[in-house]
């Protein structure tokens, strides 16, 4: 894993003038050197997606969908190797970083699907008023033009698979850029790509710095941008090119609520088991992490002690052993920032049932109770593995509290009451209600996204490709209907 790695250019290694190191988070090795693409590269790879987009557009379904097929066959082929990859640059557990493969088999696996049945067609009678008589409109949906995918850190295959996938699915040219943490499990998906038999021009994988994206992003032979993380960076794109269409996904602060109904001991067992996993799951650095737990009174004296005894049990350590459930951050840095806000909420009065330590780059999960509503913790998107206990009286007081944030993206509501799962349905201020689990399923052919300033549009294959796409209606007149 220590070679020079190319990147694709319009469907073509490249290597540019510079390099740049990827570096093991958890013990600093050196996992592999990649070349960086000049000004020039850049432009060669926009101006071929330009080039290229009413051919892609015009590629019959099949040839697409076998192409994606062929991917997520491949996927299946190298699953470990990839999945060693990616802990060794990101620092994932392996067991996750298999699970994150295998989810990434699945959603090019679903893109061939949907592209063999999208675009079909709706026919619609306009005669429905007299002035549409004889008149038949069909609807289709049309590519709006080659796509600028921007990936993060922190699922280095899979979140490269939901932007590269649908793209392909539509006949959208593509430039991926992948997260310069992180670029190694996007460049084997050119790899799988330069497999098959797509147009060339028609993707590229570009891993440049973030001070070179604004370019990228001004650009206006790119009218589609798909972006993940941080909803600063994420708005700051949206208002500096109002004009295109923009899809953001930008984290939150997931919130597990756990109602007085949910009160045996193995309905609070499974909470607290639950929870304790998906607050410290990718050490805590997924955008649907529980970092907020809401508990009704009635069961919060029973749960607390669970939760933390479960989070105890959570094994830490070296991310390549198949034991390990919790490694490191992505950066020594990023420990450091969980560890600050950690601390600043035990000043301010917070309780520190479990955890709040650092060793390099690792972090202690832990747990914190009574944090005060002003802390950063009780306001910010952790993104480490650090969850939040909360008390309450019932319902209306746990879903006010839920909505009592900037951000909206999934939240748990733990019940077996079928209107209670109705109400929190339409009562809460999110993208999506988990009943009878944490925040952090995710299915990656279902809608995934936000409300508030978790972000704008949906991704889940079938949905990015809607938000790729445009319908454009035709009218057919003098028909006998």
């Amino acid at each position: 894993m220590t070679s020079t790695h190319a990147f694709w250019l319009a469907g073509r290694q490249a290597t540019g003038d510079d390099t740049f190191d990827v570096t093991s988070p958890w013990d600093g090795r050196l996992v592999g050197t990649v070349a960086v693409p000049t000004d020039a590269q850049v432009e060669e790879a926009v101006a071929a997606a330009y080039a290229v987009r009413d051919e892609f557009a015009a590629t019959p379904a099949h040839v697409r969908a076998a192409a994606l097929d062929h991917v997520s066959r491949r996927l299946v082929e190298r699953t470990e190797e990839i999945a060693q990859l990616i802990t060794a640059e990101n620092g994932k557990p392996i067991k996750w970083a298999r699970g994150e493969v295998g989810r990434a088999v699945s959603v090019f696996r679903f893109a061939a699907e949907e592209a063999r049945r999208y675009n079909g067609g709706e026919a619609q009678r306009l005669d429905t008023d007299a002035g549409g008589a004889g008149r038949l409109a069909l609807t289709r949906r049309f590519p709006r033009g080659a796509v600028l995918g921007v990936a993060p850190f922190n699922f280095p295959l899979n979140l490269c698979a939901h932007k590269i996938a649908p793209a392909i699915a539509v006949g959208a040219p593509i430039i991926l850029k992948p997260a310069p943490a992180t670029p190694l499990s996007g460049l084997i998906l050119g790899e799988l790509l330069a497999e098959t038999e797509l147009p060339a021009g028609s993707w590229s994988v570009l891993p440049v710095a973030n001070d070179r994206m604004p370019a990228l992003v001004q650009d206006e032979r790119l009218p589609v941008i798909s972006f993940t993380g941080s909803d600063k960076v994420g708005f700051a794109i949206m208002d500096s090119v109002p004009r295109k269409h923009i899809t953001l996904e930008l984290g939150g602060n997931g919130a597990a609520v756990v109602l007085a109904d949910y009160a045996s001991e193995k309905d609070l067992d499974w909470a607290a088991t639950r929870i304790a996993t998906f607050s410290n799951y990718q050490a805590g650095q997924s955008c649907i992490s529980v970092q907020r737990v809401i508990a009704d009174a009635s069961v919060y004296d029973r749960l607390v002690p669970k939760i933390v005894d479960a989070v105890a049990q959570q094994t830490t350590g070296d991310p390549a052993d198949a034991a390990t459930d919790v490694g490191p951050l992505v950066s020594e840095d990023a420990a450091k920032r969980v560890e600050s806000w950690v601390d600043e909420a035990v000043r301010e009065g917070a309780k520190l049932l479990a955890g709040g330590s650092r060793d390099g780059a690792s972090y202690a999960p832990t747990v914190l109770a009574d944090v005060p509503a002003d802390t950063t913790v009780a306001c910010e998107e952790i993104f480490g593995p650090v969850l939040t206990l909360t008390r309450v009286d019932g319902e209306a007081e746990a879903f006010a509290a839920v909505n009592d944030s900037k951000y909206g993206l999934q939240a748990g509501v733990f019940t077996h009451d079928v209107q209670t799962a109705f109400r929190a349905h339409s009562t809460l201020e999110v993208g999506g209600v988990i009943v009878g689990d944490v925040p952090s399923y995710r299915a990656d052919q279902m809608p995934y996204g936000g409300a508030k300033q978790s972000g704008v549009g949906r991704e889940g294959v079938r949905f990015a490709m809607e938000d790729y796409t445009y319908e454009r209606v035709m009218v057919f007149t003098g028909l006998a209907l």
